[in-house]
C-alpha cells in the first residue's frame, strides 16, 4: 500500500503500463530513467524493452523490497534517493518515465527542464489538472506560467487519461499521460531569456488584471511598451501566446 504524505498511488493494471510505454517512443538501445518505481512493475517492463534502466526511489522500505524483486534485472541500476537532487546532468542521452509523486510533480518536471541537455523525452504519468495546464494554449483557465515554460522548451502532448480507480490508494482525482519532447531550440527566439520568465511570472502573478497593470512593476511606462510591441494593453496575461511573450520581453528595456 502506498504511503499518502509520499505521494504515492501504484498503478498495477499491466494495459495501462503497457500503453505508457508505447507512448514513451522506446527503441532497444535507449537509457531509461523511472523517478518512483513503487512496486517495480513498469520497471520490468522497461527493463524487458531498453538496454537500461535507472530506477530512482525514496522510500526506504520500498527501495529494500526493489533490490529483492529486480535482483534478476541485470540491466537495471537501483539508487536510493531524492530525485529532485539526482545529477541528471551526467547522464548520457536519456528518456524519463515515470508515475511522478503528486506532491513533487511540477518541481520534477522543472528540475529535468533544467536537465535537458541530454533529455530527449519525458513520459510522465501526472495528476490532470496539471497535464491539462502543461498543454493548455491560450485564452483559456488552465493557460500559464507552466504551459509557457514547458512549451518553451518542449513540445508537450496529452496522451491519455487515467481513472483514479486504476490506483492504489485510489486517489481524489484522475490522472494524465503527457509526453513532453524537448527541442533542439526554443520554441520562439527571445534574446533574454530571464527577461522573458520574469514578463511571464510578473503577468501571470494577477492573471485577472490587465497587463497594464499587472506589468506596471517591471516598468513605469508600461502602456507604451505594450503598445510598442502591438499589444492591447487592456489585454488579460492568458490571451497572449507564448511568441507575443517574446516580442514584448524582446521589446523590454531596462
Amino acid at each position: 500500500m502506498g504511503k499518502r504524505y509520499l505521494g504515492q498511488n501504484f498503478l498495477y493494471d499491466p494495459s495501462i503500463l503497457k500503453r505508457i510505454i508505447q507512448d514513451a517512443q522506446l527503441e532497444a538501445e535507449d537509457l531509461v530513467l523511472e523517478i518512483g518505481p513503487g512496486p517495480g512493475r513498469l520497471t520490468k517492463m522497461l527493463a524487458e524493452k531498453v538496454k537500461k534502466v535507472i530506477a530512482i526511489e525514496f522510500d526506504e522500505n520500498l527501495f529494500r523490497k526493489l533490490k529483492s524483486e529486480l535482483a534478476e534485472y541485470k540491466n537495471v541500476e537501483l539508487i536510493h534517493g531524492d530525485a529532485l537532487k539526482y545529477s541528471y546532468e551526467n547522464l548520457p542521452e536519456f528518456k524519463v518515465v515515470a508515475n511522478i509523486p503528486y506532491y513533487i510533480t511540477t518541481p520534477i518536471i522543472f528540475r529535468l527542464i533544467d536537465a535537458r541537455k541530454n533529455l530527449e523525452s519525458a513520459t510522465l504519468t501526472v495528476q490532470k489538472e496539471v497535464a491539462e495546464r502543461i498543454v493548455a494554449k491560450p485564452g483559456g483557465k488552465d493557460y500559464g506560467v507552466l504551459s509557457i515554460m514547458v512549451q518553451y522548451y518542449a513540445k508537450p502532448s496529452l496522451k491519455f487519461i487515467i481513472p483514479k480507480e486504476a490506483f492504489r490508494p485510489v486517489p481524489k482525482i484522475d490522472s494524465a499521460v503527457i509526453h513532453i519532447k524537448i527541442l533542439a531550440s526554443p520554441s520562439v527566439d527571445v534574446e533574454n531569456d530571464k527577461i522573458f520568465f520574469r514578463t511571464v511570472k510578473t503577468a501571470f502573478s494577477q492573471r485577472r488584471k490587465m497587463l497594464s497593470n499587472s506589468l506596471k512593476s517591471m516598468r513605469g511606462d508600461v502602456k507604451e511598451w505594450l503598445s510598442e510591441t502591438g499589444i492591447d494593453p487592456d489585454r488579460r496575461p492568458e490571451t497572449l501566446s507564448i511568441e507575443e511573450f517574446a516580442k514584448l520581453a524582446n521589446k523590454f528595456d531596462f
